[in-house]
């Protein structure tokens, strides 16, 4: 039987990667000899989806119309309008995955269902659940979400079968990231990440562009921040002169009729030495150099201990990085390994691991954040504000996974019959300055007097699903949830909706694209049990869905006011549909049918 067929993708902020792993090793897939796909999204005039390099250079032009860093808004509760419609990231970064999954399927000729994705170290449990999320709107089941640093480790070859200590830094387009990671033999442990999930190459791009059309305003008296599309020109033109710094000391930044000024013509036309680009970016770097600190603290290692350095992102060309580190721990960085490439490539390696392949290397990832629950401080009181719930760790941050660990917690009042506890994610002992992931009740305890003692246990996979558990250690009563990685606050429905609404928009664009395969086909058979109750809403649901392609046709041909109050009948009907609201639902789908059917008879 042949090897599963596991792909992984490095789903990044500026640029995306996806690799497998193949007889000779990992390989990064390209189109047209190009291995990066940009993390843009678009519409052009017409309405047709564009994807990376079309969308990046749209996105010049048509900032409107384009949507660039959206994994900073993963796990977020927002939505991001393109065209006359609202996504959610997840939406967005599908668009991403899907137009990487179909390169696969070209390069490979065959299927690609199943993937490894990775994620920064310090992203949070909702921001993972969004990444898979993603995925399987994509069309692909995320067998693992693997940390980026981790991912970059697994391309490192040891020189020898002994201990070897690495640092790897991974500072990409929008986050920064640090772990520690140990190998021996063909075992790697990560000993400790730390990270910072709004930190990267976008907030030097931001610097520059602010230095630049500082100097604009002083020379012109015109703010070039203040025009969408003047805006979008410099900070292309900063981006590229960011890359020549990188290698030359001195970058000219030309655009012509950037602005007008009293009818006559501005060009922007400066030059920026490096020494003043990195004066810029120096504070931020210092941030990174303080992470750096930080998990070399929790591996409990001095930099003595260390024995290589590895860079890992586009943005660690700037050489004033490789300098400070090297300042730093006496140790020259690495980049034996394609900094834009080697997440993906890691990730392909994990995958062939998970597929059973025959790859030499065992890898011990860690939980970047801590885990536990909420508890009442003893002898606090309801007047002592934030002293009153604190948090209780039940599994510390850089812990190797998988994990299982237990604590022992009682009750505060007699004949106490009920508990809720309350799962929580964070570094803080004030437990609202953390993030909570879940609660379960657990009723029917011993009326016996304060002090009956319940046993919380926590059991952590590799992939980040968490099980607790509490039991009543007198009578063995047990109540249990299971964490599936964060909150699960994107909804079935709302899941099975954006499915449609992407494969639509992928249809207008290609209509050959083969239908949506997001979900498994047995679990497909369950969707209706789980989406509503007993055929309730079912009727008005199907009439409904059937009305809202037909809106969406007529707005495109319909004039801009037609257009603009066609939206709101149709943002109404959505709403309903997400609500389940069947009543409203109806409501709304008349009035939309109404106007429908004025439109079409005018």
């Amino acid at each position: 039987m042949p090897d599963e067929l596991i792909v992984g993708i490095d789903l990044g902020t500026t640029n995306s990667e996806i690799a497998v792993y193949t007889d000779t090793g990992p390989v990064v897939l390209t189109e047209q000899g190009d291995p990066i796909l940009p993390s843009f999204v678009g519409l052009s005039e017409t309405g047709q989806l564009l994807v990376g390099h079309a969308a990046r250079n749209q996105w010049v032009v048509a900032p409107e119309r384009t949507i660039k860093s959206i994994k900073r808004k993963m796990g977020q509760n927002v939505r991001v309008r393109l065209g006359d419609t609202d996504y959610t990231p997840q939406e967005i970064s599908a668009m991403i995955l899907r137009k990487l999954k179909e390169r696969a399927e070209r390069e490979l000729q065959q299927p690609v269902r199943k993937a490894v994705i990775t994620v920064p170290a310090f992203f949070n449990d909702s921001q993972r659940q969004a990444t898979r999320e993603a995925g399987e709107l994509a069309g692909l089941e995320v067998v693992r979400i693997l940390n980026e640093p981790t991912a970059a480790a697994l391309t490192y070859k040891p020189p020898s079968s002994e201990l070897h200590r690495v640092l790897v830094y991974d500072l990409g387009g929008g986050t920064f990231d640090v772990s520690i990671v140990q190998a021996e033999a063909d075992v790697m442990e990560v000993l400790a990440s730390v990270g910072d999930t709004h930190l990267g190459g976008d907030d030097f791009d931001d610097l520059l562009l602010d230095y630049v059309c500082e100097r604009f305003l002083t020379e012109h008296g015109v703010n070039l921040l203040d025009e969408v599309v003047a805006k979008s020109r410099v900070l292309r033109a900063v981006e590229s002169a960011k890359r020549t710094l990188s290698d030359h000391p001195f970058a000219r930044i030309t655009e012509e009729f950037i602005a007008e000024k009293d009818g006559i013509a501005l060009h922007l036309d400066l030059e920026v030495s490096r020494s003043e680009y990195e004066a810029l970016i120096q504070p931020l770097l210092m941030r990174t150099l303080e992470s750096v600190q930080q998990a070399l603290d929790d591996a409990c290692l001095t930099p003595r201990h260390l024995d290589r350095i590895i860079l890992v992102g586009g943005s660690t060309r700037t050489p004033l990085i490789g300098q400070m580190l090297h300042e730093r721990f006496g140790l020259e960085p690495h980049r034996e390994v394609n900094p834009d490439l080697c997440v993906a490539l890691g990730a392909a390696i994990q995958g062939a691991i998970i597929a059973g392949r025959n790859v030499q290397a065992v890898l011990v990832d860690v939980t970047p954040h801590s885990l536990g629950i909420r508890y009442v401080e003893p002898n606090a009181h309801e007047d002592s504000g934030s002293h009153l719930y604190r948090f209780a760790r039940v599994i510390a941050r850089n812990t190797s996974l998988p994990k299982t660990a237990s604590e022992v917690f009682q009750t505060i009042k007699d004949r106490q019959q009920a508990v809720e506890i309350e799962i929580y994610q964070g570094e803080h002992d004030d437990v609202r300055r953390n993030t909570q992931v879940g609660s379960f009740m657990i009723e029917g305890l011993s009326p016996v007097p304060a002090g009956n003692q319940l046993i919380v246990q926590f059991d952590l996979t590799l992939d980040g699903t968490l099980k607790v558990t509490a039991r009543e250690k007198a009578t063995g009563l047990q109540k249990q949830v299971t964490i599936q990685n964060a909150l699960a606050d994107f909804e079935r429905n709302e899941r099975l909706l954006a499915r449609e609404r992407l494969q639509r928009l992928w249809v207008a664009s290609d209509p050959s694209s083969p239908p949506a395969t997001a979900e498994p086909a047995e679990l497909d058979e369950q969707l209706p049990m789980l989406i509503a109750g007993p055929r309730e809403g079912q009727r008005e649901s199907v009439q409904a869905k059937a009305l809202l392609e037909k809106a969406e046709r007529l707005a495109a041909k319909a004039s801009a006011d037609d257009r603009a109050e066609l939206q709101l009948l149709i943002d109404d009907v959505r709403a309903a549909l997400l609500a389940r609201n069947w009543a409203e639902l109806q409501r709304a789908s008349d009035v939309l049918a109404d106007l429908l059917f004025y439109m079409e008879d005018a």
